[in-house]
């Protein structure tokens, strides 16, 4: 018989997997990179041509530089800035990528500290 599970009950694994089924645990969804998330920021921004020419202006960038700029890490950075920072933004890149808005905010954060 197998250790036991729950000394009180007296229960063991075996014996609750016997009764209850195999126990499936639910796996935390890994974590975008920031690089991962610049890429479906950019590709939403691309397939967007208004929102693309608004980020444009607000960053100051031209075609040129931006091609230039792709691929960076301050680029990453600075998209993933520009995206937070518009709410509306945010969540139709969620909605479109089944992402939660917690998981761009959370590698947000993370390159974000306050000190």
């Amino acid at each position: 018989m197998g250790s036991v599970f729950c000394p009180t009950a007296g229960l063991t694994s075996i014996a609750y997997e016997t009764r209850n089924g195999r126990v499936q645990l639910a796996l935390k969804q890994p974590q975008p990179t920031l690089t991962e998330l610049a890429e479906i920021c950019l590709t939403h921004l691309v397939n967007n041509p208004e929102q693309l020419a608004e980020f444009m202006g607000v960053t100051g960038m031209s075609p040129d530089s931006l091609r230039r700029a792709v691929g960076t890490r301050s680029f990453a950075l600075g998209l993933l800035d520009y995206v937070v920072q518009n709410e509306a933004l945010l969540v139709a890149i969620c909605d479109a990528n089944a992402l939660r808005p917690e998981t761009i905010m959370t590698v947000w954060a993370k390159h974000n500290r306050a000190e």
